[in-house]
């Protein structure tokens, strides 16, 4: 049993034409930190972190826990895409049980740009309407940011709905994977 439910956690590495996305491992440490304390990408996820504060803080395998995948190009982490379930006290939410899965997704200065967010996002998605037939996910993005918006829409994710959280405007969201039949 994982956060995500009955499917076991981790996955195979799942390949996509440039990616691996995987488990954590101990190579990842350093850019874990990177992620946490870039200020550029910490621009609309509450800001950086002090490095001296993540130096101490990252475990030796971070990010190991169900959900997570390390996104890997040519045996380096550039990002993560995440799969959690969203918290139910939080605003934002879909169905009457307020569990949804929320895609999260955070990569590499030197990644943006290169279509590698969307190619991992789409992959883990792929996986999760596997993993999970019919279950929709959710996205929740500031509305100011305008790249995270942008792999939104390409990645399918319709708005459901916007509200203020955390001093910003947030928008909201659902992706529902398409069944063909033929």
């Amino acid at each position: 049993m994982t956060e995500l439910g009955p499917v076991a956690w981790p996955p195979a590495p799942i390949r996509t034409e440039r990616l691996v996305l995987r488990e954590s491992d101990a190579r990842d440490r350093a850019a874990f930190i990177e992620l946490f304390a870039l200020p550029e990408v910490r621009t609309y996820l509450g800001g950086p972190r002090p490095r001296d504060e993540l130096e101490r803080a990252v475990p030796e395998l971070p990010g190991r826990r169900p959900g997570v995948f390390v996104v890997d190009l040519d045996g380096a982490m550039i990002g993560t895409v995440t799969l959690d379930r969203r918290d139910a006290e939080r605003p934002g939410h879909v169905g009457p049980d307020a569990r949804e899965a929320e895609l999260g997704y955070t990569f590499l200065p030197d990644a943006w740009g290169c279509g590698y967010a969307a190619e991992a996002c789409e992959a883990a998605l792929g996986w999760f309407a596997g993993a999970f037939p019919g279950e929709p996910v959710v996205l929740c993005t500031q509305t100011a940011n305008v790249r995270s918006m942008r792999l939104a829409a390409k990645l399918g994710f319709t708005e459901v709905r916007r509200f203020e959280e955390w001093g910003a405007e947030q928008w909201f969201g659902m992706w529902s994977p398409i069944t063909v039949t033929g």
